[in-house]
Protein backbone atom coordinates (compact mmCIF):
# COMPACT_ATOMS: atom_id res chain seq x y z
CA UNK A 1 0.00 0.00 0.00
CA UNK A 2 2.73 2.29 1.09
CA UNK A 3 4.37 2.09 -2.77
CA UNK A 4 0.98 1.92 -4.42
CA UNK A 5 0.51 5.88 -2.21
CA UNK A 6 3.88 7.00 -3.14
CA UNK A 7 3.59 6.15 -6.93
CA UNK A 8 -0.13 7.05 -7.19
CA UNK A 9 0.63 10.22 -5.71
CA UNK A 10 3.44 11.02 -8.07
CA UNK A 11 1.55 10.67 -11.02
CA UNK A 12 -0.96 12.95 -10.09
CA UNK A 13 1.41 15.72 -9.31
CA UNK A 14 0.16 15.86 -5.63
CA UNK A 15 2.38 16.76 -3.03
CA UNK A 16 1.83 14.77 0.82
CA UNK A 17 -0.06 17.69 2.21
CA UNK A 18 -2.20 18.26 -0.91
CA UNK A 19 -3.50 14.34 -0.70
CA UNK A 20 -3.57 14.70 3.26
CA UNK A 21 -6.10 17.70 2.66
CA UNK A 22 -8.18 15.86 -0.26
CA UNK A 23 -8.25 12.29 1.97
CA UNK A 24 -9.09 14.64 5.26
CA UNK A 25 -5.74 13.65 6.78
CA UNK A 26 -2.79 15.17 8.30
CA UNK A 27 0.33 14.76 6.90
CA UNK A 28 1.65 13.25 9.10
CA UNK A 29 -0.62 10.08 8.89
CA UNK A 30 -0.01 10.78 4.95
CA UNK A 31 3.83 10.25 6.18
CA UNK A 32 3.54 7.18 7.98
CA UNK A 33 1.40 5.03 5.94
CA UNK A 34 3.84 6.03 2.73
CA UNK A 35 6.52 4.91 4.92
CA UNK A 36 5.02 1.90 5.60
CA UNK A 37 4.62 2.39 9.74
CA UNK A 38 1.20 2.21 9.53
CA UNK A 39 -1.75 1.11 7.43
CA UNK A 40 -4.82 3.16 7.39
CA UNK A 41 -8.34 2.37 8.77
CA UNK A 42 -11.00 1.46 6.24
CA UNK A 43 -12.91 4.38 6.38
CA UNK A 44 -9.59 5.99 6.02
CA UNK A 45 -8.13 4.08 3.20
CA UNK A 46 -11.78 4.71 1.28
CA UNK A 47 -11.24 8.65 1.17
CA UNK A 48 -7.09 8.25 -0.02
CA UNK A 49 -8.10 6.04 -2.59
CA UNK A 50 -11.09 8.74 -3.87
CA UNK A 51 -7.93 11.18 -3.74
CA UNK A 52 -6.03 9.35 -5.64
CA UNK A 53 -8.49 8.59 -8.19
CA UNK A 54 -8.11 4.80 -7.82
CA UNK A 55 -10.17 1.79 -6.12
CA UNK A 56 -9.45 0.29 -2.75
CA UNK A 57 -8.79 -2.65 -4.37
CA UNK A 58 -5.77 -0.99 -6.17
CA UNK A 59 -4.91 1.13 -2.97
CA UNK A 60 -3.94 -2.24 -1.75
CA UNK A 61 -1.45 -3.11 -4.28
CA UNK A 62 -4.20 -5.82 -5.45
CA UNK A 63 -4.54 -5.62 -9.46
CA UNK A 64 -8.57 -5.65 -10.59
CA UNK A 65 -8.70 -7.87 -13.56
CA UNK A 66 -10.47 -5.44 -15.86
CA UNK A 67 -10.55 -5.05 -19.35
CA UNK A 68 -7.81 -2.18 -20.71
CA UNK A 69 -9.51 -0.36 -23.15
CA UNK A 70 -6.98 2.24 -24.03
CA UNK A 71 -5.95 3.34 -28.01
CA UNK A 72 -7.47 4.45 -30.83
CA UNK A 73 -11.47 3.48 -31.18
CA UNK A 74 -13.84 5.25 -33.71
CA UNK A 75 -17.26 6.01 -32.66
CA UNK A 76 -20.08 6.35 -35.31
CA UNK A 77 -23.08 8.27 -34.26
CA UNK A 78 -26.66 8.87 -34.96
CA UNK A 79 -27.59 12.11 -35.07
CA UNK A 80 -29.18 15.08 -37.13
CA UNK A 81 -29.32 18.17 -38.67
CA UNK A 82 -32.33 20.41 -39.42
CA UNK A 83 -34.46 17.01 -38.80
CA UNK A 84 -32.93 15.11 -41.18
CA UNK A 85 -30.59 11.65 -40.10
CA UNK A 86 -26.72 12.01 -40.41
CA UNK A 87 -24.52 9.41 -39.55
CA UNK A 88 -20.86 10.42 -38.86
CA UNK A 89 -17.73 8.45 -37.60
CA UNK A 90 -15.21 10.03 -35.46
CA UNK A 91 -11.75 8.47 -34.31
CA UNK A 92 -11.00 9.37 -30.97
CA UNK A 93 -8.42 8.17 -27.92
CA UNK A 94 -9.04 6.17 -24.69
CA UNK A 95 -7.03 6.97 -22.15
CA UNK A 96 -8.04 4.66 -18.96
CA UNK A 97 -7.21 4.60 -15.51
CA UNK A 98 -8.53 1.46 -13.54
CA UNK A 99 -12.26 2.51 -13.99
CA UNK A 100 -12.34 6.10 -15.21
CA UNK A 101 -11.98 6.44 -19.15
CA UNK A 102 -10.93 10.16 -20.59
CA UNK A 103 -12.18 10.51 -24.20
CA UNK A 104 -10.69 13.07 -26.49
CA UNK A 105 -11.92 13.33 -30.47
CA UNK A 106 -8.58 13.01 -32.77
CA UNK A 107 -10.53 14.26 -36.21
CA UNK A 108 -14.75 15.97 -36.10
CA UNK A 109 -16.38 13.24 -38.43
CA UNK A 110 -18.02 15.90 -40.65
CA UNK A 111 -17.12 19.27 -41.67
CA UNK A 112 -17.83 22.23 -39.35
CA UNK A 113 -20.80 23.43 -41.79
CA UNK A 114 -22.17 20.03 -41.73
CA UNK A 115 -22.06 20.29 -37.63
CA UNK A 116 -19.22 18.44 -37.47
CA UNK A 117 -17.06 19.04 -33.58
CA UNK A 118 -14.45 18.12 -31.52
CA UNK A 119 -14.95 17.16 -28.10
CA UNK A 120 -14.40 15.43 -24.70
CA UNK A 121 -15.59 13.29 -22.27
CA UNK A 122 -15.01 10.80 -19.59
CA UNK A 123 -17.07 7.27 -19.14
CA UNK A 124 -16.64 5.21 -16.15
CA UNK A 125 -16.78 1.26 -16.91
CA UNK A 126 -18.95 -0.89 -14.59
CA UNK A 127 -18.22 -4.24 -13.78
CA UNK A 128 -16.46 -4.84 -17.17
CA UNK A 129 -19.90 -4.45 -18.72
CA UNK A 130 -21.06 -0.94 -18.99
CA UNK A 131 -20.05 2.47 -19.94
CA UNK A 132 -21.78 5.54 -18.52
CA UNK A 133 -20.61 9.11 -18.87
CA UNK A 134 -20.21 12.45 -20.35
CA UNK A 135 -19.50 14.34 -23.13
CA UNK A 136 -18.62 18.11 -23.83
CA UNK A 137 -17.90 19.93 -27.24
CA UNK A 138 -14.45 21.37 -27.31
CA UNK A 139 -15.35 24.18 -30.10
CA UNK A 140 -16.46 27.40 -28.14
CA UNK A 141 -19.51 28.03 -30.68
CA UNK A 142 -20.95 24.65 -30.58
CA UNK A 143 -22.92 24.01 -27.09
CA UNK A 144 -23.22 20.32 -27.84
CA UNK A 145 -22.94 18.42 -24.28
CA UNK A 146 -24.88 14.99 -23.15
CA UNK A 147 -24.58 11.37 -21.92
CA UNK A 148 -23.06 8.48 -23.29
CA UNK A 149 -24.52 5.14 -22.20
CA UNK A 150 -22.54 1.83 -23.96
CA UNK A 151 -22.59 -1.68 -23.18
CA UNK A 152 -19.14 -3.45 -23.92
CA UNK A 153 -18.82 -6.65 -26.28
CA UNK A 154 -18.06 -9.47 -23.61
CA UNK A 155 -14.05 -9.65 -25.46
CA UNK A 156 -13.78 -5.49 -24.76
CA UNK A 157 -13.73 -5.82 -29.07
CA UNK A 158 -17.21 -3.00 -29.90
CA UNK A 159 -19.28 -1.37 -27.81
CA UNK A 160 -23.14 -0.26 -28.92
CA UNK A 161 -25.31 2.23 -27.00
CA UNK A 162 -26.90 5.71 -26.69
CA UNK A 163 -26.37 9.18 -26.22
CA UNK A 164 -28.33 11.77 -25.32
CA UNK A 165 -28.17 15.58 -25.28
CA UNK A 166 -28.19 19.22 -26.54
CA UNK A 167 -28.18 19.04 -30.47
CA UNK A 168 -28.19 21.66 -33.17
CA UNK A 169 -31.58 20.25 -33.91
CA UNK A 170 -33.03 20.55 -29.43
CA UNK A 171 -32.39 20.33 -26.03
CA UNK A 172 -32.68 16.93 -25.64
CA UNK A 173 -32.10 14.61 -28.48
CA UNK A 174 -30.94 11.51 -28.68
CA UNK A 175 -29.49 8.64 -30.76
CA UNK A 176 -27.34 5.32 -31.19
CA UNK A 177 -24.07 5.54 -30.84
CA UNK A 178 -21.60 2.49 -31.58
CA UNK A 179 -17.56 1.98 -30.94
CA UNK A 180 -15.15 -0.24 -32.81
CA UNK A 181 -11.88 -0.68 -33.63
CA UNK A 182 -12.36 0.78 -36.87
CA UNK A 183 -14.29 2.92 -39.48
CA UNK A 184 -16.24 0.17 -40.84
CA UNK A 185 -16.72 -1.44 -37.70
CA UNK A 186 -18.22 1.20 -35.92
CA UNK A 187 -20.43 2.38 -38.87
CA UNK A 188 -21.51 -1.32 -39.48
CA UNK A 189 -22.68 -1.59 -35.83
CA UNK A 190 -24.81 1.38 -36.22
CA UNK A 191 -26.41 0.16 -39.18
CA UNK A 192 -27.27 -3.30 -37.09
CA UNK A 193 -28.67 -1.12 -34.33
CA UNK A 194 -30.80 0.88 -36.58
CA UNK A 195 -32.68 -2.18 -38.30
CA UNK A 196 -32.72 -4.65 -35.23
CA UNK A 197 -34.38 -1.54 -32.64
CA UNK A 198 -36.24 0.19 -35.03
Amino acid sequence: MAEVMRQRRGELGLSQAELAERAGVGVRQIRRYEAGEQEPSLSVGVAIAKALRITVTELTGERPQGVNLTGEWWMSWQTFKDGQEVITAQEVRFTQEGELINVQTLTRGIEVDDGGYHWHGELRLWDNEILMGWYAANDGSVRSKGTMYFVLHPHGISMEGRWVGLSYDGKVVTGWGSLGRDEEQARTLIDQLKSSKA
